[in-house]
């Protein structure tokens, strides 16, 4: 598939696909502080990059340049911000203008992608420190590897293309951004997301779903999580079902369908549906908990958690028009903030709000997966659930699981 011609706006200055690097002394900017130098340098990155891309008027269309392109800087620190920045970094960003277009046509602006990013430094979600969570909470920051970047950049014109075809509407992983973070020789490579899940509803049954059933249960330690991620078996023997409208329903599976069709023509497997479950009635009981906390002393210093709690507001950024509008009550949600979530059926036996996305879309069938296959074939027999088969077969063994777990 070509790259996508996107139209934008007035003629831009061409961004070259190997630009020399630039020797920057920086000046005094205000930089949040990090005890991370990794988080520093991030922040501080993203708002040199969306302040010189904000000089740059927008390409009336993008070129196949500008999939292979990057901006690269370079910082000896020596005379400035040494309480909060590294002596000596270096920021790289991949493909600006078209991630740029991309954070448009999803509808992000890029002076609120650079506050969520940037106001309160990113923090770790979980064990494995692979993903980062702004602190406004509408953004993911993922970490990458090396082949994992090169797999980025050979999806990311059929990519942009199938978002100008869908005209943003999809159930796929919205990327926004992609860096090098360079702190004492060491490279991390960073993919920044909209989070799948909401900013301001917690999340407290959460599963990671395959359509497959071989080696598909949450493992012992795992259920032992505060918030456990489940898998298909753990959704069947759990009886588990998401109670969503007819059109809602109808809606969901097109949406899926089309973008499942788009990962089979790229040859793309192993792909998951992310789906967070939030329980109105247990985020009602948990906001009554913490009020009565606070009212007799025993809360933390300042309140509520830097969110709110279960129903607080995001801070400035891209959930920040929000606070304009009406105040949001139980289970409520801004569709245009909270991209991925359904609300619960009316005559639903309880009520919920479901967050649903695809996940894990970086996985193509070459050789690696083939010998896989092989292996799990010969171990399980030739008609076992196993995960890992061919993109065709893959695709409608996952349709087949998602449209049956609807009530």
């Amino acid at each position: 598939m070509a790259a996508a011609a996107a139209a934008t706006g007035p003629a831009a200055p061409r961004t070259k696909t190997k630009k020399k690097q630039k020797r920057f002394v920086p000046q005094r900017v205000k930089v949040p502080r990090a005890a991370d130098p990794l988080l520093a340098v991030l922040a501080w990155g993203v708002n040199h990059q969306i302040s010189e891309l904000s000089q740059v008027p927008l390409p009336v269309m993008l070129l196949p340049d500008d999939f292979k392109a990057s901006s690269k800087i370079k910082v000896n620190n020596h005379l400035f911000n040494r309480e909060n920045l590294p002596s000596h970094f270096k920021f790289k960003e991949y493909c600006p203008q078209v991630f740029r277009n991309l954070r448009e046509r999803f509808g992000i602006d890029d002076q609120d992608y650079q506050v969520s990013l940037t106001r309160s430094p990113p923090h770790w979600e979980g064990s494995d420190r692979r993903f980062l969570l702004s602190s406004d909470r509408t953004l993911v920051v993922k970490e990458l590897s090396s082949e994992d970047v090169a797999d980025v950049h050979g999806l990311l014109s059929h990519y942009h293309q199938y978002v100008v075809q869908c005209h943003g509407s999809t159930l796929l992983p919205r990327f926004l951004g992609m860096y090098r973070v360079s702190v004492d020789s060491e490279e991390t490579y960073l993919l920044v997301m909209r989070n799948m899940f909401s900013h301001r509803l917690p999340v407290h049954r959460k599963y990671d779903l395959k359509g497959s059933l071989v080696s598909r249960e949450a493992s012992d330690k795992e259920k032992g999580k505060d918030l456990p991620t489940l898998k298909d078996m753990d959704f069947l023997n759990k009886n588990e079902k998401v109670y969503v409208g007819e059109e809602d329903q109808k809606d969901f599976m097109e949406k899926l369908k089309r973008d499942v069709e788009f990962l089979v023509q790229l040859k793309i497997m192993d792909y998951s549906l992310l789906l967070g479950i939030h329980e109105v009635g247990r985020a009602e009981q948990e906001e009554e908990e913490e009020v009565e906390e606070e009212e007799s002393g025993g809360g933390d210093e300042g309140g509520a958690t830097v969110w709110g709690g279960s129903y607080g507001t995001s801070p400035e950024g891209i959930g920040s028009y929000l606070n304009s509008h009406r105040p949001l009550g139980p289970g409520d949600f801004d569709p245009y903030v909270d991209v991925y979530a359904l609300r619960g059926a009316e005559a639903a036996p309880r009520r919920e709000v479901y967050f649903m996305g695809l996940i894990d879309v970086l996985t193509q069938y070459d050789a690696r997966k083939k010998a896989a296959h092989a292996a799990k074939t010969v171990k399980h027999g030739a008609g076992a659930e196993i995960s890992t088969v061919h993109p065709e077969q893959y695709a409608k063994r996952f349709l087949d699981f998602i449209t049956n777990i609807f009530a």
